[in-house]
């Protein structure tokens, strides 16, 4: 069996936000002539993955709280309740979808 099959999937989720983070970083880095170490890069990415786990415990909260098992852009929204400029995004992109499928659905008809 392959080494990649072996893995878990969570060290794979985990090794892809570090690529993804080490992009960023290295074209921030050469956007701005700096230099950022691969522990900065590790560091980083230990600090976001512990965010990331946080809020899917937090949304998977909000929702079986109101009862459901599937989370919802509304357990999005009361995440995101004390960061006004990021709930305001977020509740405007979602009425955007919303409009957009209303819209749609009476094309249809």
């Amino acid at each position: 069996m392959s080494e990649a099959v072996d893995e878990d999937p969570r060290e794979r989720l985990k090794a892809a936000l570090w690529f993804a983070i080490g992009k960023m970083v290295d074209e921030e880095s050469l956007r701005k002539n700096r230099n950022a170490t691969p522990q900065f890069i590790g560091a980083l990415t230990e600090m976001v993955w512990a965010q990331i786990e946080n809020v899917a415990v937090d949304l998977e909260s909000f929702s079986q709280h109101a009862g459901r098992t599937t989370v919802t852009t509304d357990d999005v929204l009361l995440l995101a309740r004390r960061n006004q400029d990021l709930h305001a995004m977020i509740k405007d992109l979602v009425d955007r979808q919303k409009a957009a499928k209303v819209k749609k659905g009476k094309s249809k008809r």
